[in-house]
């Protein structure tokens, strides 16, 4: 009997601990099992590689199965971000204050919020190492690529060539992404392309290794144009010696690139995010260098796109 009773003792306690145990336990997120996208870009581009080296730490540590797509890069990710097709993507700040405006390629203002400021963008103006295009605005009657539709590259790339005083009606623009760009410039269909990307951009690093280019400087006159009609957004920079294996110094701009998402994502979702980008930016580093870059210290200024509230609980500390 006393032993009959010393069973059913230890019966109780075994359940007792294991409900304790289960009401101990975190609750999932109310977001979790979801399956997030994030809009990335040409896949010899930073903004792709970035992504899906992202979509593997958040598939790995979060409740939920995250891939990257290809895209035509920021106009065309914010578009996906704000039709809901996309949870997060990446984004140039002047794609992104068009965005929130309701200007330029956006016929409405989209609700998007920034999570975080990754990096700087340089601005890239490629020609092959031999051609008689010395400036900016040599470019006038040749075939160019100002970047596929829906792309912060043709942004940019219309903006320098009005503050250069070089007409857009006076170059034959073939439209092309950054993937078609690279084999149209080696094969002589193009004579120049634009690019805007992180350094360095993995394309462009390989073609400098199969094909000698070189790369157009942007001078500090047509940088100050651009800024007096777009809010100082861009900053005169150069590219570091040694890129793309040149030895000579270029000027050009640099544009900062967001992480960016829409109003509505939820909190958690974001904050949750933002610790594994932050805890794994070393090892997303080893395969795309720009990832070094991020800092919790600057990651906060993203204007003039607003903080998701999410990401300011993230960088306060706090929980609303």
């Amino acid at each position: 009997m006393r032993a009959a009773v010393r069973a059913l003792l230890a019966a109780l306690t075994s359940v007792a601990v294991l409900l304790g145990a289960a009401g101990c336990a975190p609750s999932a997120p109310s977001w979790g099992g979801r399956a997030e996208v994030i809009a990335g870009g040409f896949t010899t581009g930073v903004y792709y590689d970035y992504g899906q080296q992202l979509a593997g730490v958040l598939s790995r540590e979060l409740p939920a199965d995250v891939t990257v797509v290809e895209t035509d890069g920021s106009v065309d990710n914010l578009l996906r971000i704000g039709a809901g097709t996309a949870t997060f993507g990446f984004a140039q700040s002047d794609a992104a204050a068009d965005a929130i405006a309701g200007t330029g390629a956006f016929g409405e203002p989209l609700p998007i919020r920034a999570v975080a400021r990754l990096y700087d963008e340089y601005v890239h103006v490629v020609v092959p190492a031999g051609s008689g295009i010395r400036s900016i605005a040599d470019l006038k009657g040749r075939r160019i690529s100002l970047g596929a539709a829906n792309s912060g590259v043709t942004v940019v790339a219309r903006r320098v060539l009005e503050a250069a005083q070089v007409p857009e009606g006076s170059v034959d623009d073939a439209a092309l992404g950054l993937d078609a760009s690279l084999r149209a410039l080696k094969d002589g269909d193009v004579d120049a392309f634009f690019w805007v990307g992180g350094l360095p951009t993995p394309g462009i690093e390989q073609l400098a290794k199969e094909f000698p280019i070189r790369l157009l400087s942007i001078d500090s006159a047509v940088v100050d144009r651009i800024n007096a009609a777009h809010d100082g957004v861009y900053r005169l920079a150069e590219f570091p010696v040694g890129a793309y294996g040149r030895d000579e110094p270029t000027v050009t701009m640099t544009v900062p690139n967001y992480l960016v998402t829409a109003a509505d994502t939820p909190d958690e979702l974001v904050r949750d995010v933002l610790a594994s980008l932050f805890s794994a930016r070393a090892e997303i580093a080893k395969k795309v260098p720009a990832a070094a870059l991020l800092d919790r210290r600057l990651a906060i200024f993203t204007d003039p796109i607003a903080l998701h509230p999410g990401a300011e609980e993230y960088y306060s500390g706090t929980r609303r």
